[in-house]
């Protein structure tokens, strides 16, 4: 079982990737995490914390860049319109704070 960790920002978000090959010897995992603002909401989870499995060989078969992968998600799910909603919302209620 191989393990690798990334840290990338994305839209000021700091966010760690821990990207695991062959956990249990069965499949792959992802776990994706917010760390500042911890536990800051993501386009794919709204706790700051998602943990995602995967066929083997998947992230090899898009290129390989965990990362890249990771953002192009985060950037699909950032298009729909329930995130979008979240972030207008969000800047509305720093208007009255």
């Amino acid at each position: 079982m191989e393990q690798t960790a990334y840290c990338f920002a994305w839209q000021g978000i700091e966010i760690q990737v821990i990207y695991t090959q062959r956990k249990w010897d069965v499949i792959d995992h992802l776990e994706i995490r917010s760390i500042a603002s911890e536990r800051a909401p993501l386009p794919i989870t709204t706790t700051g914390y998602r943990s995602h499995f995967m066929q083997p060989g998947t992230v090899e078969a898009h290129g390989g860049d965990v990362v890249a992968q990771v953002i192009a998600w985060l950037d699909e799910e950032a298009a729909k319109p329930e995130w979008r909603a979240f972030v207008e919302a969000s800047r509305q209620s720093d208007l009255f704070e």
